[in-house]
């Protein structure tokens, strides 16, 4: 198994069905469910030093799902470009999430999921298999969504058992 393999199960692995598009808005629902139960001081908050806060990490959630959506079209459009990765600390230290009240974040969250929800339960399955190159590796276009979902549940676990435990204890 190749390393870009075992970054792709680490993900995948983590999602509890096959249904990856309902799993997708389960974890939307999720996501919002624990952001909305958080005061924005608690928004701020950062379970130890030099680690991101909850409200960079909701930042760094839509950021990528916008990045990996955007490779998920040009490859569902046949676009045959190899498409460079990204920096997500590069990402994470020029975002404005410190700008922007929770409420704003979760609203931007929330319209970006429904968007990916929305593009990919409408791709038929030929479109899916559909296959592209980012960051030097060949992705599917059903894989790619199937990350978002995953990608955001490993986000969750990370949540709970760091951030919100750690509050509990403060």
């Amino acid at each position: 198994m190749t390393d870009f393999e075992k970054y792709i199960q680490t993900y995948t692995g983590l999602i509890p069905t096959e249904n990856w598009i309902q799993e997708m808005k389960n974890t939307a629902n999720k996501t919002l469910e624990v952001y909305s139960s958080l005061s924005e001081e608690q928004g701020n908050f950062a379970y130890a030093e030099g680690k991101w806060s909850l409200k960079i990490l909701l930042e760094h959630l839509t950021d990528t799902e916008k990045i990996f959506s955007y490779r998920a079209l040009r490859f569902a459009r046949n676009d045959k470009t190899a498409l460079a990765g990204f920096d997500e600390e590069i990402f994470a230290n020029n975002g404005i999430a410190n700008l922007l009240t929770l409420e704003e974040m979760m609203e931007e969250f929330q319209i970006n999921r429904l968007a990916s929800i929305l593009f990919f339960s409408k791709l038929p399955q030929e479109k899916l298999l559909q296959t592209g190159m980012a960051n030097g590796n060949e992705i599917s276009v059903e894989t790619i969504g199937k990350l978002i979902v995953g990608h955001n549940i490993h986000h969750l676990n990370i949540i709970e058992e760091r951030y919100l435990s750690s509050m509990r204890t403060k």
